[in-house]
This record gives structure tokens, sequence and C-alpha cells, in this order.
């Protein structure tokens, strides 16, 4: 039979005394962790405070990409997923306050359901081959998507082959991840969504807000976001898992889970272009 405590600690029987010790205890714990902001609700506050920051997304007045534009990767969604939004997916563990605040190492990616254009989902489109600032990003051309300074800490989009020990918690496949180092295993390109359209479409500017494929330099995996039946647990609720890995039907042409929109705001401010797409390209 389990013990049940019959009184209050201010009922003197038993080990009474040793109690209200115990319980004045446990009151200035909770008081010293309320005080240095180490309560859990705290922690939590703290990391979406900042990670939901808002952040405007570049304006392409020509509807091109160019290196230095900060813009969404936005998942077109399918059968068995909605749209989803390339997300850095820190927790409270991931965060540090000193001797600024920002997310530590090691730190995975999600898709997440909610659009919001915001720290956790901007990314900057950066050289690796000494292309200007500026310039138009190409078709095949490899670059780098870095997250934004700050809280984000400008980290950047990597991925490298799986490993026993190294893949995709729920899948196995191969993991993309954040890393402060810009190498090979952060390099990415472009390709049109098209296997019929993809040769001629080589060297030509890339589009924003269209429907394209990113794939890893070095692996030729492309990102992808995987269904209902692999989500993650996240401090933002449950959302998709993302990885690098090349999904083909049996005409071995790529499926939705690997067709992305880098998406720009409105010149006119008239909010997110690539929604118009999304809504266009819901599936039925």
């Amino acid at each position: 039979m389990t013990y049940q405590r019959m009184y209050q600690p201010k009922v003197k029987t038993g080990n009474w005394f040793e109690d209200l010790v115990l319980k004045e205890e446990t009151i200035k714990e909770f008081l010293d962790k309320r005080s240095r902001g180490e309560l859990l609700s705290q922690k939590v506050d703290f990391l979406k405070q900042n990670i939901l920051e808002h952040v405007n997304l570049s304006a392409t007045f020509d509807g091109q990409l160019r290196f230095g534009d900060v813009v969404m990767l936005v998942n077109v969604g399918g059968q068995d997923r909605e749209h989803s939004v390339l997300s850095i997916n820190a927790n409270v563990d991931n965060v540090t306050k000193t001797p600024l605040p920002s997310i530590k190492m090691p730190c995975g990616v999600s898709g997440g359901k909610g659009i919001q254009s915001c720290v956790r989902t901007a990314f900057i489109i950066t050289s690796v081959d000494g292309s200007p600032e500026g310039s138009t990003l190409h078709f095949d051309q490899s670059f780098a998507l870095k997250t934004t300074s700050g809280f984000a800490k400008g980290l950047y989009l990597t991925s490298d082959k799986p490993r026993f020990q190294k893949c995709a918690k729920k899948s196995g496949l191969q993991d993309v991840y954040l890393d402060d180092t810009l190498s090979v295993l952060s390099w990415w390109k472009i390709s049109h969504f098209d296997p019929q359209e993809r040769f001629e479409s080589e060297g030509l500017p890339v589009p924003a807000n269209e429907k394209v494929l990113v794939i890893h330099c070095m692996t030729n995996q492309g990102l992808a976001v995987l269904g209902e039946k692999l989500l993650l647990k996240t401090a933002y609720g449950r959302e998709y898992e993302v990885v690098a890995h090349t999904f083909l039907d049996t005409h071995r042409a790529e499926q939705d889970v690997n067709f992305w929109i880098l998406g720009t705001s409105d010149p006119a401010g008239d909010g997110l272009l690539f929604l118009r797409h999304l809504h266009v390209q819901q599936p039925t």
C-alpha cells in the first residue's frame, strides 16, 4: 500500500518539520528560477519571442532571384501533407543568452506548417563561387542558404551522406541540418522541376515564386519534405521531417515532395507573391 499524506505540513503530525522545510525550499527554488528566467515557460517564451520575430523578405522587381535575396523556401504540398516552410527547428535546449541571445549547435530543420516570414523561416541566398551580391542566380549554379544574422547566427543549410549515427531521425534518410561552417556540404543548386525543360533551362536566371527543385551539390539529392506518417514533435507543434532525397515516380520524374518555391515579397507591398501560386497549385 502506498503512503498517502493525510494532513498538510502545518498540522504537526509525523515529520511535520521536515515537510515544512521541504515545502519552503521548493518555493524558494521556484522563485530563484523565475528570477533568473529559467522556468520552462519562460524559456519557451524567450525562444518564440526571438525566433518568431518578423523578417522582411526581398522584393524582386523583375521576377529573378539574386545573391543576397532573403527568401522563404516553401514546399508546395501534396496529397498527404499541407504546404510547409523550411524552418529552423530550435528548442529551449538550443538557446543561449550569453554573450548575446542566439541558437546553439547542433540545430536541425523541419517543415513548418505556418507560413510566416520570420527569423525561423528566412534564408539568404549566398554566393560560394565569387559571384557579387546582387548578381542573378542561374539554374545549376552553386550557392548556399544562410540564416539571418543575430539570433539565427548566420548558419548554413547543410547535408551529408547518411551514416549509422548521422541520419534523419524518423526516416533514416540523408539528414539536413544547420552548421556554422561554409563547406561543400553546404552547396546547393536549382534545377527546373520539369525534366523535359531541364536541359533548355540550364544557365538561365532562376525565377522567384515559381516551382523548382533544390538539389544538394555533393550528393545530388533533392531537398524534400516527408508526409504525415513521419511527423516530428517540435516546440512549435507537429511538423514535417526535411531530408535530402530525390523521390521519383514511375516515369522517373521527381515527385511533389521535392517541389519548392523560393518565395519573395510583392514590390508593390501587397503581401507575399508565392501565396498566389500556392493557391493555384493546391491539390484537390
